[in-house]
């Protein structure tokens, strides 16, 4: 499948930052692209065009970048956002889900009454790297019985496997490397 010329300014925009946030990770830094307002809403009319009419109610956005596209491809969708937070910030009851990431190790939760049983949900984030943080979102979802319709993201590094990780979950990603 050939790129889209939104897709390569998408991608051309993304900047690499070399040793961050550790020395040997090279940092797929998005503030550029969030600057420009016609790539930041050419990248969230592509992210949320794969579920437009599959009657999605929430978006589940990880902490941090994950608000960001989140709630905007809430708002293409018609749908409801909810905030999945590292531990501790949130101030309700909560569920949680602990995951391994390519540099260590968190905690991801999401209020206990954010999803109700057969709501059809998608997960989006700005990255997709070793598929454990996504892993641990669908986890939560299925325990509050949500039906998890995909995941989206802007980029992903395939040569990390993150798919793999999140088996038969549809993901789609527009920028990879």
């Amino acid at each position: 499948m050939a790129k889209t010329s939104a897709e390569e300014s998408i991608k051309a925009a993304i900047r690499d930052v070399k040793d961050f946030p550790k020395p040997g990770i090279i940092f797929k830094d998005i503030t550029p692209l969030l600057v420009d307002s016609h790539l930041l809403q050419e990248t969230v009319s592509l992210m949320a065009a794969t579920f437009k009419g599959k009657n999605i109610s929430k978006v589940l956005g990880i902490e941090s970048r994950g608000f960001i596209f989140g709630t905007l491809v809430a708002r293409e969708l018609n749908a409801g956002f909810v905030p999945v937070r590292k531990k501790g910030k949130l101030p309700y009851k909560t569920v949680s889900a602990t995951y391994d990431l390519e540099y260590g190790q968190d905690t991801l939760q999401m209020h206990e009454d954010a999803l109700k049983r057969g709501e059809k949900v998608i997960i989006v984030d700005d990255l997709l790297a070793t598929g454990g943080t996504c892993a641990a979102v669908r986890k939560m979802a299925a325990e509050m019985g949500a039906e998890i319709a995909g995941a989206v993201f802007a980029i992903e590094l395939e040569f990390l496997k993150g798919r793999q990780k999140l088996q038969d979950l549809p993901v789609h990603s527009l920028i990879k490397y």
